[in-house]
């Protein structure tokens, strides 16, 4: 992580403290602890919200080919500069809520999605269109990983149940700033309100 990072993450938080899930960058720890299920197998991931790279570096790290990895950022200082650092990368400056409305993959061809938006600070509707979005990308048996800095699920049960999710803490490290936890969710059951 460059020093630069932590300003470009402050002044972002300093902006939109809604929109940018932390003060600072995430650490080595932390986006180990996020991408521990990922590896070259999983094939193509989406990452959302990937601010200035860390967990984007990590999934490399693990062997996930960088042209595999599509980033989806709604900061503009943000996406140009992961353009710069992850060429083969394919970044898309545009919110995560609007999934749906593009095609970045067919229906199935994702085997995970890695998110460090700010869920919490969200209204509900918004939570559901990313979810509804992500698993329309996601094949059987994908998952969909959220960061918290809380000591709960940032995904509320009642969305989980209505879109036939549920929630399994993979693990937390106080090796971060803030310490954090990481969420598995995946698909539990067919849903009243369908996903895709």
């Amino acid at each position: 992580m460059l020093a630069s990072d932590n300003w470009s993450f402050f002044r972002a938080w300093i902006g939109a403290p809604l929109r940018v899930a932390s003060v600072t960058p995430s650490g080595t720890a932390l986006a180990d602890l996020m991408t521990q299920e990922v590896t070259p197998e999983t094939g193509p991931v989406i990452e959302l919200g990937p601010g200035t790279g860390a967990f984007t570096q990590a999934l490399i790290r693990r062997g996930v080919p960088e042209h595999n990895l599509t980033l989806v950022e709604f900061g503009p200082d943000f996406a140009r500069l992961l353009e710069m650092r992850f060429p083969e990368a394919r970044v898309r400056w545009m919110d995560a809520s609007r999934l749906r409305e593009v095609a970045l993959y067919e229906a199935g061809g994702v085997g995970a999605v890695i998110s460090g938006l700010p869920v919490l600070s969200m209204p509900p509707r918004k939570v559901i269109a990313i979810l509804r979005g992500a698993f329309g990308y996601l094949r059987p048996g994908g998952a969909f990983y959220q960061v918290t800095y809380t000591t709960r699920c940032p995904i509320p049960k009642p969305i989980l149940d209505r879109l036939g999710l549920r929630a399994t803490r993979i693990g937390s490290t106080l090796r971060n700033i803030p310490p954090a936890a990481v969420y598995r969710i995946a698909r539990h059951r067919p849903s009243r309100s369908s996903l895709v």
